[in-house]
């Protein structure tokens, strides 16, 4: 039988757990998942480093809203900077150059200079 419930039904069924989830982040992790600085919690909203909850994967990428491993503890400005996007991306132009020294010869006959 298909769900018929709305998307805004189905989210508001994720707060209480989300609420849940939440607390049990507060009390267990110490550090910010997306700059690993020590988060102080006694800051209240809207200081900057305030204690928030951020979303790893992003609910409009798919991120489970309510997941306790979706998760995780962050400042109110690195998750706001971070916004709806994931933070291990980066994106590239071209590919990083590798230098190296593996090309130079091994002997040099110095005579012949």
């Amino acid at each position: 039988m298909p769900d018929t419930r709305s998307r805004a039904e189905v989210f508001k069924g994720h707060r209480g757990q989300f609420e849940t989830n939440r607390k049990r982040i507060l009390a267990s992790q110490e550090v910010c998942g997306i700059c690993g600085r020590p988060v102080d919690k006694s800051l209240k909203y809207p200081h900057p480093m305030s204690a928030t909850i951020d979303h790893i994967i992003p609910i409009n990428q798919g991120g489970h809203p309510s997941d306790l491993a979706n998760l995780q503890l962050a400042h109110f400005c690195c998750n706001r900077q971070k916004s709806d996007k994931l933070s291990g991306q980066r994106q590239f132009t071209k590919a990083p150059e590798v230098v190296s020294n593996r090309l130079l010869p091994q002997t040099f006959d110095w005579h012949t200079v």
